[in-house]
């Protein structure tokens, strides 16, 4: 699926109207039911399609948002129309900005495997090609609790099937307003298109549950 309009096209033909999302669940948060501390960090990680990778982060205790947009490329204010056509370098990703009293990091990187396929190199379920590529996008600071996690998450499954990286930190563009919260305001639309992708049969596929 190369463009928004390819994704919107699968669930007309399919007609499927349930969101489906299917990832395990979450680890629990630092501090459950813990007050808001007024403290925020940023995570980033690129999951394929922003859609999912967004909704999967934002009903998290301790998260605070989840924006969709772009990183990793070599022009600045990109557009979807551009990353998807290619040569800009950038993928999808997602800025997850959280509460560090509620909620860790390693927490954040560990739900983050099991919302994914590792094991793909080329993008994530229907959606391929190199704007779809995983990774997680650490800074300096980050880098050990991210190595750690993707360790252990790798020991699971195979470290010579885990293909998805850890790269240094990258600047993060958001994407244009009608993608942001694109689950929780198309749900007929996503439901489509997630169940398509056959998200949920390859998440139980590789991870087990």
């Amino acid at each position: 699926m190369s463009s928004l309009l390819s994704r919107f096209a699968v669930v007309v033909v399919i007609g499927i109207t349930a969101c489906s999302q299917g990832e395990p669940a979450a680890s629990a948060p630092a501090a459950q039911g813990a007050p808001d501390s007024g403290r925020r960090e940023t995570a980033l990680f690129a999951g394929g399609c922003f859609w999912s990778t967004e909704t999967n982060f934002e009903h998290m205790p301790g998260v605070v948002s989840a924006v969709s947009g772009f990183a990793g490329g070599t022009i600045a204010n990109p557009s979807y129309d551009a990353v998807v056509r290619g040569g800009t370098g950038h993928v999808e990703a997602v800025q997850v900005t959280y509460d560090p009293a509620r909620i860790t990091y390693r927490q954040l990187v560990d739900r983050f495997w099991r919302t994914i396929d590792p094991t793909d190199p080329d993008g994530q379920f229907c959606d391929q090609g190199p704007s779809y590529v995983t990774a997680v996008f650490a800074t300096a600071a980050q880098r050990p609790m991210a190595d750690a996690s993707r360790a252990a998450a790798a020991a699971v499954i195979g470290e010579r099937r885990f293909v998805t990286p850890v790269r240094n930190s990258a600047r993060f563009w958001p994407a244009e307003s009608y993608h942001q919260d694109f689950a929780r305001l198309n749900p007929v639309r996503y439901g489509g298109y997630s169940r398509f992708c056959g998200r949920e049969a390859r998440l139980r596929a590789v991870w087990g549950g």
